[in-house]
């Protein structure tokens, strides 16, 4: 990370493995209560894959009080997502997953809430960015503090709003220096491989079935199984613990050129489009498939590769940039 060209293919590189275990996760979630592998992967990926993609969100926010930063905030990100889901809406009531279409703008479908939490987190800046580290103490105390609210859930991603927002106000709060201190670190790398055995381990041998909406951070602790004072607790502890995994993982990330590392600056694509593969693929795919783990790897793959390509943006960067 020791030039600008080397910062941008580590996280483009860092982005394309990320939006890959988004994809990989996504396939893998209708069969992970039947297999112990993949419930493993899942919840080890669902812990930190979209905290770690937050922090690098947060990490490119900090241009947020230059002149127009909020106008491209509301069409790159807001509008883009009030398409998509009328898209998904039409798509899931012809796919036979709606008994009727209906248009609910503020109950995201699927993965679009990250969009409006994205957008939700760029205007919270604009409160919490004066207060640097206080700000994010406090942004904490609220990620944890919103589980109370029995109702809180998925209207309007409010829930993940303020549970991820700390990883996304950490990244708008680190600088390069402080990335090259962890990223660059002497034993930063045999660390990190440590750190990802010793989760695996953990949650393969230890973490409950029943304990996955923690990972999610879409709903309230009472509709996790029941309120309890000590639940902010466990959000704390996890808290830290996607942290360690999140910066464990960040060593890992090389900042050389390959072929996938274009594919990191077309994200967006993939995230928005891998939907309707994969709810389509999953229709029609025999569940046998679950035990074949390297069709599953190499299907994730492919349709990274195949969202992220040129062509693909070429010809669909209207519907998600609104550009010709």
């Amino acid at each position: 990370m020791a030039s600008t060209t080397s910062r941008s293919k580590y996280f483009d590189n860092a982005k394309f493995i990320l939006i890959f275990l988004v994809v990989f996760g996504h396939v893998i979630s209708p069969y992970k209560d039947q297999d112990k592998v993949l419930f493993t992967l899942y919840s080890v990926i669902f812990l930190f894959h979209m905290p770690a993609f937050i922090l690098i969100s947060g990490y490119f926010a900090k241009g947020y009080k230059n002149k127009g930063y909020l106008r491209k905030a509301f069409q790159k990100i807001l509008i883009p997502y009030f398409i998509f889901q009328i898209i998904y809406s039409i798509f899931y009531f012809l796919a036979g997953k709606e008994k009727t279409l209906e248009f609910d703008l503020f109950q995201p479908h699927w993965s679009l809430w990250f969009l409006l939490s994205l957008f939700f987190w760029n205007l919270l800046l604009y409160v919490f960015a004066r207060l640097k580290w206080a700000g994010l103490f406090i942004a904490v105390l609220l990620g944890i503090g919103i589980g109370y609210f029995e109702d809180v859930g998925s209207f309007m991603s409010i829930s993940r709003t303020f549970v991820f927002f700390p990883y996304f106000l950490l990244g708008f709060l680190l600088n390069g220096d402080h990335l090259r201190r962890v990223i660059g670190a002497r034993y930063a790398v045999p660390a990190g491989v440590v750190i990802i055995i010793m989760t695996f381990l953990f949650f393969g041998l230890s973490f409950p079935s029943n304990a996955v909406p923690w990972l999610l951070g879409d709903t309230s602790y009472a509709h996790m199984g029941g309120m309890q004072l000590s639940d902010g607790l466990l959000r704390t502890l996890q808290y830290i613990l996607t942290l360690v995994v999140v910066f464990g993982f960040l060593p890992l990330i090389p900042s050389n050129q390959y072929r996938i590392t274009k594919i990191g600056e077309r994200t967006l694509y993939v995230y928005l489009f891998h939907g309707f593969i994969i709810k389509s693929i999953q229709s029609i795919l025999p569940s046998s498939f679950s035990e074949n783990y390297l069709f599953l790897i190499a299907f994730s793959f492919i349709v990274c590769i195949v969202l992220g390509s040129y062509m693909i943006k070429k010809y669909t960067r209207p519907l998600v940039e609104l550009k010709i």
